[in-house]
């Protein structure tokens, strides 16, 4: 699936481009499009997330098995110039990770097989801050990479949930911060114009809550863990 996904995104940004690099008719769409210095626009897109996890201990590591989310949401633009502009993003972010634990976190304890595995599903109120700085317009396309950071509130979080892993709930933090880097690739189309982008977001602080056990087998052994996960977004304009 992944490969797949891979593929398609390598093509579709690809194929129009070389067309409008190479064509001979280069009849230009909407060529004031970016004129207003405040505009906006809506988006859909995927996401995959991930846990970057550091340990106490030098035992195996909690796998994580990830599935390809949804993402929803608007976008505010404030034109700067002719190569920057400030980007706000609000959205809807629904994903699922997984994490598998080793037979070696309940050395000495009794266990079920249920126990070694925990769903951590999550529903996010997701807000970046970005600056988009792009190439000169070619034809009807113009290349651009994105930088900036966000906050998302994490409804599903279960942080002030009394009851811990040792009632089946893995409790993450509420509210996170990120750092997002992305590129993409805007299409001026007769109509309208379509972005595809791809976007990295990468967290800045721990986001476990321990279990009120200090022996905890899902906790004790992590001593840090943060979101990493990517976004493929289509943005309409």
């Amino acid at each position: 699936m992944k490969k797949v996904l891979l593929v398609i995104i390598i093509l579709m940004f690809i194929q129009p481009v070389s067309g409008q690099l190479f064509s001979k008719d280069r009849v230009l769409n909407n060529q004031n499009f970016d004129k207003p210095q405040l505009s906006y626009a809506y988006y859909l897109g995927f996401n995959v997330y991930d846990y970057d996890i550091d340990y106490a201990a030098n035992v195996k590591d909690v796998q994580v098995l990830k599935s390809i989310g949804l993402n929803v949401g608007l976008v505010g633009n404030l034109r700067m110039g002719d190569y920057v502009d400030i980007r706000l993003e609000p959205g809807l972010v629904i994903s699922k990770r997984e994490l598998n634990y080793s037979y070696s976190y309940f050395n000495g304890l009794s266990f079920e097989d249920r126990d070694l595995s925990r769903e951590v599903q999550s529903t996010f109120i997701h807000i970046p801050l970005l600056i988009k700085f792009s190439t000169k317009r070619i034809n009807n396309i113009k290349p651009f990479i994105l930088a900036g950071f966000s906050t998302a509130l994490n409804l599903s979080s279960q942080q002030d949930n009394p009851e811990d892993n040792s009632n089946n709930n893995f409790r993450v933090t509420k509210n996170n911060l990120y750092y997002e880097l992305g590129i993409g690739i805007d299409f001026y189309l007769y109509w309208f114009k379509f972005t595809p982008s791809l976007r990295g977001i990468f967290s800045i602080q721990d986001e476990l809550v321990n279990d009120v056990d200090l022996n905890s087998p899902w906790t004790k052994n992590i001593t840090q863990m943060q979101t990493r996960g990517l976004f493929l977004n289509f943005t309409f304009q």
